[in-house]
C-alpha cells in the first residue's frame, strides 16, 4: 500500500494512522473495563447499603416490640393489681362487658 506523505508539516501516513487507531482501540478497551469495575464496585456498594439498611430496621422493629411486650407487662400487672385491690368492681365490669358482648353477638 502506498503511504500519504505529502512531506507538509503536520500531516502523517497510513502506518501512523494505524498506529493512532491501535492506540485509540486500547484505551477505549481500558476505559471499557474501567467502567465495568465502576458499575461492579457501585452495585457493590448498593448491596452493602441495604443489608446495613435492612439490619437497622431489623434492629428498630425488634426495639419497639420489646417496647410492646414491655408496655403489654405493665397494663398486665395494673390490671392484676387492680383486680386483687378491688375484686367485686372488676367483678362487676367483668360481667357487664360480657353483657354487651352477648347483646351485640344477638344483632
Amino acid at each position: 500500500m502506498a503511504t500519504a506523505t505529502t512531506g507538509k508539516p503536520g500531516t502523517k501516513d497510513i502506518s501512523d494512522l494505524e498506529a493512532d487507531i491501535k492506540l485509540l482501540r486500547a484505551d477505549l478497551e481500558t476505559l471499557v473495563k474501567q467502567m465495568q469495575e465502576t458499575g461492579e464496585h457501585g452495585y457493590g456498594a448498593a448491596r452493602r447499603a441495604a443489608a446495613f439498611g435492612a439490619e437497622a430496621l431489623k434492629a428498630q422493629g425488634e426495639a419497639k416490640l420489646e417496647e410492646l411486650r414491655a408496655s403489654a407487662r405493665d397494663v398486665e400487672e395494673q390490671v392484676l393489681t387492680s383486680v386483687r385491690e378491688k375484686p367485686l368492681t372488676s367483678l362487676a365490669i367483668a360481667a357487664g362487658v360480657g353483657f354487651l358482648f352477648a347483646l351485640i353477638a344477638r344483632r
